[in-house]
């Protein structure tokens, strides 16, 4: 598993990757809050370990930051601060779980594989608003009603929602649904996007969104 290790103190942040890497994990550490969010971006990492105590942008910016890119990576918060108030925010902001200072090794580790855990199973049921993507039984409902799509219709489908929130480039999604090179000359994306907004009907078509100059996402914030 891919993690995200952002602590400022690096005797502790040391202590963590050597630990994580210890369970067979890729741990990648920092101590910074701004650069916590630009490797978030570039690595795309499975489970996230946030300080709130993090110099140039503090830890409930970076969760903001990481929800807004994705809903389904499990961010756990390691805090010193005492107050209630403070870990109710971040349940608030996304996080999944918190952790008080100072803390056992073996309750950290053993709170990465429940979260982790939890993750992979709810991943296998893909949701947004009226939409339903059931990745094992390859079933798709929406409003209720069920939707039969072709296989390349749902590898599209899933490839969105497994990245929702964010823009997924026409290049990307014919490297990652079709196997062809970034650079072919076909409209396949654009045509099957059409196939599936007609299948899915309205109002569940809009969900697909349009970026200009970009591709096309689902959940995407204004």
């Amino acid at each position: 598993m891919r993690l995200l290790v952002a602590e400022d103190d690096e005797a502790l942040g040391m202590y963590l990757k050597r630990a994580l890497e210890a369970d067979g994990n890729e741990v990648h550490l920092t101590a910074d809050g701004k650069a916590a969010v630009e490797l978030f971006l570039v690595d795309a990492p499975e489970f996230a370990i946030l300080d709130l105590n993090l110099p140039r942008m503090d830890g409930t910016e970076v969760l903001k930051q990481v929800r807004v890119v994705s809903e389904e990576v499990p961010v756990l918060i390691l805090t010193a601060r005492k107050d209630i108030e403070t870990r109710l925010l971040c349940l608030d902001l996304g996080a999944d779980d918190c952790m008080m200072k100072p803390f056992a090794l073996a309750e950290l580790r053993a709170r990465v594989r429940v979260l982790a855990r939890r993750r992979r199973e709810l991943s296998l049921m893909l949701r947004q608003d009226s939409l339903e993507v059931n990745r094992v039984e390859h079933k798709v409902h929406c409003g209720g009603r069920e939707v039969s799509l072709t296989g390349k219709e749902f590898a599209l489908l899933e490839h969105l929602l497994l990245n929702r929130g964010r823009a997924v480039t026409r290049a990307t999604l014919l490297e990652q649904v079709w196997k062809m090179p970034a650079e072919a000359g076909t409209n396949v994306v654009d045509v099957y996007v059409n196939y599936l907004r007609r299948k899915l009907g309205e109002p569940a078509a809009a969900l697909i969104q349009t970026v200009r100059g970009q591709g096309y996402a689902i959940g995407l914030r204004a």
